[in-house]
């Protein structure tokens, strides 16, 4: 019963075009977990149980937020069902978590990790070593990337049909970028692979959202980047935040200049509003020392 309901529920949020895909897949844990203890509606000791193994509290929270929302909507038609207190493991709202810029230098050495994994000569290191350095060049969401297929890379550059909220819009690319992608397009056709997704997994199968994960993690850590579960560190979401910022030190200097790369970087990276863009960004040296300089030609009454 359990599962049948969060079925109805998953599918009630896609039809509303949300790609709802982390939540059902948390839910879907959280039902098996239930069908241990022979559970056919949502408990409170059991969510509570459920949610405290995740090994961080921002986790925690989420995974309690996901189960108490379909628990809210379920009552209404199954009385049995028990809302999970919100604030169980804090607030329900965490605090910005704050992103990590990668350096040039990080970002060498996460590529030739990359480019290192095992089995080597196969195409899994060419698979991560290229998504990972396309997500660094473009700022593309990680969802974007997996959903390309081969076809869309174009000679205008790269048709993302599967953006947020189902936005379709056309990235160009860097020269550099281009040769990159083509390169690996070449070994791949010659994988069977059996399906027009661009990035392949040792497998011949399309890569999928956890795995990356995993693998992503696993580099950070083997650097040094990251110090474990449960710690804050390097996110593969890090690597957009690091374009977005990366991007406006090279911006040129004066606030009409800014305004327009602000609005050119919004587009590029998907965003519907300039706002959410502002979002992304983070204090750097280089950012600091521009902000100082157009403080102090402000102070003298020049021009910011």
């Amino acid at each position: 019963m359990l599962r049948d309901d969060i079925e109805r529920y998953v599918a009630l949020y896609r039809a509303t075009g949300l790609k709802f895909n982390k939540q059902a897949n948390d839910l879907r844990r959280f039902a098996a977990f239930a069908a241990t203890r022979d559970e056919e509606v949502v408990r409170t000791g059991t969510v509570l149980d459920w949610a405290a193994q995740a090994p961080s509290r921002a986790q925690r929270v989420w995974l309690l937020g996901v189960v108490r929302r379909f628990a809210t909507t379920m009552k209404a038609e199954e009385p049995r069902h028990e809302i999970p207190p919100a604030a169980a493991f804090g607030r329900a709202r965490p605090p910005r978590r704050k992103p990590h810029i990668f350096s040039r230098e990080e970002l060498r050495q996460l590529l030739t990790a990359a480019a290192a994994l095992r089995p080597a000569g196969s195409l899994r290191p060419l698979t991560y070593a290229t998504l990972f350095a396309l997500l660094a060049a473009t700022g593309l969401r990680i969802g974007e990337a997996l959903a390309l297929k081969l076809d869309d890379l174009t000679p205008s550059g790269l048709l993302i049909r599967e953006g947020k909220f189902g936005k379709s819009r056309l990235v160009p690319l860097h020269e550099s970028a281009r040769d990159g992608l083509r390169r690996y397009v070449a070994q791949r056709m010659r994988r069977e692979c059996g399906h027009e997704a661009f990035f392949a997994s040792y497998f011949g199968t399309p890569l999928s959202y956890p795995t990356v994960v995993w693998v992503f993690l696993h580099l950070v850590r083997s650097l040094g980047l990251h110090p474990g579960p449960g710690c804050p560190g390097p996110r593969i979401h890090d690597l957009r935040h690091t374009f977005a910022v990366r991007s406006l030190e090279q911006c040129a200097a004066g606030r009409a200049a800014v305004e327009r790369h602000m609005l050119a970087l919004s587009t590029y990276i998907g965003h519907a509003h300039v706002e959410d863009t502002y979002w992304y960004l983070e204090a750097t040296p280089m950012l600091l020392a521009d902000i100082a300089t157009a403080g102090e030609a402000l102070h003298v009454g020049g021009t910011p």
